[in-house]
Parts: C-alpha cells; sequence; structure tokens
C-alpha cells in the first residue's frame, strides 16, 4: 500500500480529450452521471430503509434484534469490498459492479418478502455484500478513469446525490409505509438499478475496464486476503450475536469471533492503522472512527423518536432530512481548489461538529426539548460528516499507486463498515442491557458515540505524512 510519488499521479495532458473539463465535460459526463446514479441508489436506499426500520422491526417483534438489520449489512459488506478490491486491481471493476448491483436488489426483495426477523437480517446481509462490491469498484473507476484534479468535484457529486433522497426518502418511505405497508419500500427499490446499470456500465467498460498492467496479464487472485476477509465477516458476525444475547455462554461466541476478527482485521488493513500512523494508516483509521460513530448514533435517531416522542415514520425519518443538504454543501466545499491547503483543518472542524451533534441528538428524551432539536443538530453534524469522508476518500486516492486503489480503497470501506459493525455492537448491548426503552437505554447509545468522533478528531491531526 504504497504512497504515490509524484510521478504517480494523473497528469493533465491537454493533448488527452479525457482530461479536458470539468466531471461534466464532454468527455467524462455520461460517466459521471452513471456512477452518481450508483451512489443515487444506494443514497436512497438508506434515507428510506432507515424511516421504516422500526416499523419493521415491530412487525416481525425483532426490536431486541434492531441492531442486527444495520450491522447484518456492514458485516457481510466486508467480504464484498476485500473481493471487489481484489477484482477490480486483476480484472477491472466493471464485473464487480454489475454483480454488487444485483446483490443489493436480490437482498431488498428477500427483506421485503421476510416473515420473520431473522430472514429480514438475512436480505440485509445479501444487500450488504451487494453494497461492499458496489462502493469499493466505483472507488476503482474514480481513480481510473478522472486525473487528480476532477476526483474533489466527484466525490462531491457522490455527497449531492444524497440530497434528493435524503429529502423525498424519509418523507416517501414513511407515507408508503403508513398507507400501503412498510415492505413495499424495499420491493419498489430494486426498479431504481435500471438506470444505473444502463448509464454507467457501458462508460466503464469502455473507460476502467481491465488490468492497470496490460502487458503482465491478468494477476491471480489473493486467496488469503479472501480468507481474511470471510474470517472478518464471521468474527463480526459473532461478536455482534454476543453483544446482542447477553448471557454467560454469549462469552463463548464473542471470544471466538474477536479471535477471528481482530488478528484478520490487522492483516487486511495499512500497517500502524490502530496506532493512528501518519499518513494513509490514519486515513484509513479516520474513516472508521467518523463513519462508526455516526452510523451508529444515527440509526437509532427514528426509533428514539417514534418510541419516545411519539413521532411517526414519516415525521421521525424527516427530521433527518436537512442532513442531505448540509452533507453535499459540504462536500462541495472541500471540493474546492482554495480550500485544498487547508483540508485537515476542515476535517478536524468536521468532526467537533460530528460529536456534537451527537451529544445534542438525546437531549429530545427530555419532553421540554423540541423535537426539530434533532433535525437542528444533524444539520450541523452532517455537515461536519461532507468535510471528512469525501476528504478521506480524496486524500485516499492521492496516497494510493494506481495498481494498488483497489486494495486501498477496501481497507478504506472495511474500516468504514467494521468500524459499524463494532459500535453498532456496542451500542445494541447497551441499548438491550438497559431494557431497550427509556433515556438510559438511548443515552448508552449516544454519548459513547460522541466520544468517539471526539478521538476522530485528534486523529486529524495526524493525516498528512511525516516528513
Amino acid at each position: 500500500m504504497a504512497a504515490l510519488d509524484s510521478s504517480d499521479s494523473v497528469v493533465v495532458d491537454p493533448a488527452r480529450p479525457e482530461d479536458l473539463g470539468g466531471v461534466l465535460g464532454r468527455a467524462h459526463r455520461a460517466l459521471s452521471v452513471g456512477i452518481v446514479s450508483v451512489v443515487l441508489l444506494i443514497a436512497f436506499e438508506a434515507t428510506a430503509i432507515g424511516t421504516v426500520m422500526p416499523v419493521a422491526a415491530r412487525e416481525l417483534d425483532g426490536v431486541s434484534l434492531y441492531a442486527f438489520a444495520f450491522s447484518g449489512y456492514f458485516t457481510t459488506s466486508l467480504t464484498g469490498m476485500v473481493l471487489a478490491g481484489q477484482w477490480a486491481d486483476r480484472r477491472g471493476p466493471l464485473a464487480a459492479l454489475a454483480t454488487g448491483i444485483g446483490a443489493f436488489a436480490g437482498g431488498l426483495v428477500v427483506s421485503g418478502t421476510a416473515q420473520v426477523m431473522w430472514v429480514f437480517i438475512l436480505g440485509r446481509a445479501v444487500q450488504g455484500f451487494g453494497g461492499g462490491l458496489v462502493i469499493v469498484a466505483v472507488y476503482v473507476v474514480v481513480g481510473r478513469a478522472y486525473p487528480e484534479r476532477l476526483r474533489p468535484a466527484i466525490m462531491a457529486g457522490f455527497a449531492a446525490a444524497w440530497v434528493v433522497p435524503s429529502i423525498v426518502g424519509p418523507l416517501a418511505s414513511g407515507a408508503v409505509a403508513e398507507h400501503l405497508g412498510w415492505r413495499w419500500v424495499f420491493l419498489g427499490i430494486p426498479l431504481l438499478v435500471l438506470l444505473p446499470l444502463g448509464l454507467a456500465l457501458p462508460q466503464i467498460r469502455r473507460r476502467a475496464a481491465g488490468p492497470v498492467d496490460h502487458a503482465a496479464g491478468t494477476p491471480a487472485f489473493d486467496r488469503r486476503r479472501i480468507r481474511l476477509a470471510l474470517a472478518v465477516s464471521l468474527g463480526a458476525g459473532l461478536v455482534q450475536y454476543a453483544a446482542q444475547d447477553l448471557k454467560p455462554l454469549s462469552l463463548v461466541p464473542g471470544v471466538l469471533g474477536a479471535a477471528l476478527l481482530v488478528p484478520a482485521v490487522l492483516r487486511l488493513l495499512p500497517k500502524g492503522t490502530y496506532r493512528a500512523v501518519r499518513g494513509l494508516p490514519s486515513v484509513v483509521l479516520l474513516r472508521g472512527l467518523s463513519a462508526g460513530s455516526f452510523i451508529a448514533a444515527e440509526s437509532f435517531v427514528p426509533l428514539m423518536l417514534v418510541t419516545q416522542r411519539g413521532l411517526s415514520p414519516t415525521l421521525a425519518g424527516f427530521s433527518l432530512a436537512a442532513g442531505g443538504l448540509t452533507w453535499a454543501a459540504a462536500s462541495w466545499v472541500q471540493s474546492r481548489d482554495r480550500m485544498e491547503p487547508y483540508r485537515e483543518r476542515l476535517m478536524t472542524f468536521g468532526m467537533v461538529l460530528v460529536a456534537a451533534a451527537v451529544a445534542v441528538a438525546p437531549t429530545v428524551l427530555v419532553p421540554a426539548v423540541p423535537v426539530w432539536t434533532v433535525a437542528v443538530a444533524w444539520g450541523f453534524g452532517c455537515f461536519g460528516m461532507g468535510l471528512v469522508i469525501s476528504s478521506t476518500s480524496v486524500l485516499l486516492l492521492k496516497l494510493s499507486a494506481p495498481s494498488e486503489a483497489g486494495a486501498n480503497s477496501a481497507a478504506l470501506q472495511i474500516s468504514d463498515a467494521l468500524s459499524n459493525v463494532v459500535l453498532l455492537a456496542t451500542a445494541g448491548a447497551a441499548f438491550a442491557a438497559l431494557g431497550s426503552d427509556g433515556t438510559p437505554a438511548f443515552a448508552a447509545v449516544f454519548l459513547p458515540m460522541a466520544a468517539v468522533a471526539l478521538v476522530g478528531a485528534w486523529v486529524t491531526t495526524r493525516l498528512r505524512a511525516s516528513g
């Protein structure tokens, strides 16, 4: 996972048409619209599903397994990410992306037709595997098809793809759940698969297919990394199960899961990640701390508002809608050329905003605090996330050699997903231990996540490589 020196960077060549214009210029327009549509699909699924999850969990008598519905997705995505990194580096991102979209849609159908909570969670796991394939493949496309100067802009485009889903998704999915049933939210989203398939795949086939070094042939898959990824997924699942089933016998799967998880993760992530070594390891670590703390907290916001403040699923989901706008705005800010010298400072500011938003959210458990406090706090938190997430993606590609973009992108996404699994397991265990209800249970979710975000603020001071 070597860093790039200046000779490895993509150099803008006026003689090459693909280097002219912006992400919506003639050379890149179709590809940009296509891959942003892929992100749009993932965004709509996340905002819509999060809104109806409390309804589905209650109907399937699975509120005690609520965290599993989220962490099941992230657990299997770990294997998908590593497989996609191998697949994309060796044979190009096209097949990984197409397979991932298919699995993603199939998982939605399984969840939408489930009659018991464990089948519902199985569908989420299939979705996660597909999502893991998709997200890494998309990053490899960006690294191959866009010169370095355009990468912040396309990352801002990814953030902008969350705006419409974040506003329309909660409102539409909440209305569908109330009038037609929550299942139709899951069964309707697969129709969106047709758009990214039609737009993105032809352009990726033309511009980013095949291995980086065509002359060297197609290298073999690194089976060891795939075995490690399977160990991570299995270990994370066992840890999550032990955290949800708080009994003495749960120590057995918990210890076994940790024994599988820890050594495998240490081999899949850049050396020094958990010591916050400067440069690439700290970039990867920051991605996990930021995403994990924020997503673990956000997963419980609709449930808190529905069960403690009596909001409908529509209004509970809509309380998070403004976050899409502020996330996109922050991502646009970081994409400006004049902001490049201040990227690390922007990320520190972003993590402080995230920590503050997560800490403020549970104040609505006090009846005198207006429920719109969550919407305001989450708007600021999403602004912070927009600064951090887009910037970690930009820095990751900047520090990656072309032939290692897939593996390094997989490491970034593994850190993201694994942190989600571990922190959701922690939050879910605390939530279940305190009775899955009331102020103490929700406070035990949000306040530790705010502390994790503050650790992330410190890690932002270690992103620049020494020397």
